[in-house]
Order: C-alpha cells, then structure tokens, then sequence
C-alpha cells in the first residue's frame, strides 16, 4: 500500500501542487483546498515547521566590514578627480549578520527544495519581490511553535464545493 495519497495526477504534477500548496499555507498562513489534498499538504507543513522549531536558534552573529561606494542624495555615486581621472569614492561600513550553522544550513535547504519562492508587491504596489519563505519560517512561525509538540495546523470542513460535491477544507495555522 502506497505511503501518500496520488490524487489522481502524474508524479511530477502531484508533486508541483503540493509544493504550491505548502507555499501558499506558509505564506499567507491558511488555504482552502479539498480533504485529500488538505492532508498531504498538513504532512510536508509540519515537517518543514518541526525543522525549522528544531534549527531556530542554530546560528552565531558575526560582524563583517565592507567597502561601499558613498552615495549622494540621488542615490548616484560620488566621483572625486584624482590625477586627471574620476574615482568612485568608498567608505567602510560593519555590519552584523546572521551566520547559519551547519545544520541550519542545511535544513534550510531541505525547505528550499519543498518550497517555492513566492513573490509580493512592495509597499507601493509596483514592484514585485521575493519572499524569503525559510527566514520566514525560522524567524516568524517557528518561535509561536516553540513550546508545542507538533499540532501546528488546523483543518476546518466547510462543506461540499459546488460543481463536484468534493469536501472542502479550510488548512490553517493554528
């Protein structure tokens, strides 16, 4: 007997919904899908949580100092002339980053191979930009679930979906 639901689909495309699926669950926090496909994406969700609950705080700050070109109020470089030539001015600035252990650095592989990089509108509404979906879940969702022992999703029945009559489901969060 197989370990995982088919849902009636090729390998390839039940793999690309689920990944969309688990995406958009942890991206926007809750989805409304069918049962079956509900319980699938509830499984690779929690795993990912778990790992990213178990690698929250495997990680040491360092501090690192870079070259950086000054820049004026129009945000162009500053040039200064130096022997007859224009030479792009720099400063040095520090900076504390967030340096991942090795595990960490792997689980967060691990998601990146589940997940797909969704994208969003900036604050204008003009551009649209990356979502780092394992900062996300590292920083975000995984300290609410610290002192929980799985359960990190909730399924809701909302009734049968027009058309098919499949049961629906609202998959959240809790």
């Amino acid at each position: 007997m197989a370990h995982y639901r088919k849902l009636g689909r090729t390998s390839s495309q039940r793999k690309a919904m689920l990944r969309g699926l688990t995406t958009d669950l942890l991206n926007h926090g809750r989805i409304v899908t069918t049962e079956t496909r509900a319980k699938e994406v509830q499984k690779i969700a929690e795993g990912l949580i778990a790992l990213a609950v178990k690698e929250k705080d495997n990680f040491e700050t360092v501090t690192v100092t870079a070259k950086v070109a000054k820049k004026d109020k129009d945000g162009k470089r500053v040039k200064t002339v130096v022997d007859g030539k224009k030479v792009t001015e720099f400063e040095e600035i520090s900076k504390t980053i967030k340096k991942d252990q090795p595990s960490r650095l792997h689980a967060r592989r691990q998601m990146l191979n589940v997940l797909y990089t969704p994208k969003q509108a900036d604050a204008k509404g003009r551009h649209m930009l990356e979502v780092d979906l394992p900062k996300k879940l590292f920083e975000e969702i995984a300290p609410k679930y610290v002192n929980r022992n799985g359960g990190y999703t909730r399924t809701t029945k909302i009734g049968p979906r027009r058309g098919d009559a499949a049961m629906e489901v609202v998959l959240e969060l809790v």
